[in-house]
């Protein structure tokens, strides 16, 4: 698989040791030096990209490679309120896209493991919630996207909560999330049920970023040749 890369910092080069180790090619790098490379005739070389860059720059390299025909794995987090564009537009384009806020098979299925225990205490309202996630201090948003679709879960299942916010709160309706910046952490995320009588915690520590950059590039092999829209739920098939 010809597989071209969209960002090429620290995530963009550790998805390229990991494609190559799988067989793949890397047919295209862009960064802020090769950006005049960014066209639909470099793009046609290629079988998929992969997107990391940042949120200010994610929306419109996604829609330049949806408008190129060229199916895209996106992990940039920082942009969803732009997400129903992209969609749209991908549908309108018969495009293939894969979001993700996290690729990490852990993550993912640390995902349904929030779920599951989200529903469990949705009735439990003696228990206080609390999000925290820890990542190191080049990352350009906050809170994770991680972090957002955990506090979405949860959301989803305890009615109570109505938003998430990005700071300590006894806010009944809302879900904090404490975000803290700390070299050299790739990312930890915990969840927390606090009451008088006890704690219950879940949480995913990640050691490296070989977890995330397998499964961008599991995400790129399960994307290319498709048509549509899909997620880590259809990679993995959970």
């Amino acid at each position: 698989m010809k597989i071209a890369l969209i960002g090429y910092g620290k995530m963009g080069r550790a998805i390229e040791k990991i494609a190559l180790e799988r067989g793949h090619s890397i047919v295209l790098k862009i960064d802020i030096d090769t950006a005049h490379l960014f066209t639909r005739e470099e793009l046609s070389k290629a079988d998929v990209a992969i997107e990391f860059t940042s949120p200010h720059s994610a929306f419109n390299n996604v829609m330049k490679l949806l408008e190129f025909n060229t199916p895209v794995v996106c992990g940039s987090t920082g942009w969803l309120d732009k997400y129903e564009a992209i969609e749209e537009f991908c549908l309108q384009r018969h495009g293939a896209f894969l979001y993700a806020s996290n690729f990490s098979v852990g993550v993912n299925i640390f995902f349904e493991l929030n779920k599951k225990l989200a529903a469990l205490m949705a009735n439990h309202s003696d228990y206080a919630i609390s999000l925290e996630e820890i990542h190191h201090t080049q990352k350009k948003d906050a809170p994770s996207g991680t972090a957002v679709t955990l506090a979405e879960q949860i959301m989803h299942a305890n009615h109570m909560k109505k938003k998430w916010v990005n700071h300590a709160s006894d806010h009944p309706e809302e879900l904090p999330i404490i975000s803290k910046r700390i070299d050299p952490a790739p990312g930890t995320h915990s969840v927390r049920y606090s009451s008088t009588i006890d704690d219950i915690e879940i949480i995913h520590t990640a050691h490296n970023r070989t977890g995330f950059a397998t499964g961008a590039v599991m995400a790129a092999e399960f994307l290319a040749g498709k048509k549509g829209i899909y997620s880590m739920k259809d990679v993995l098939a959970l």
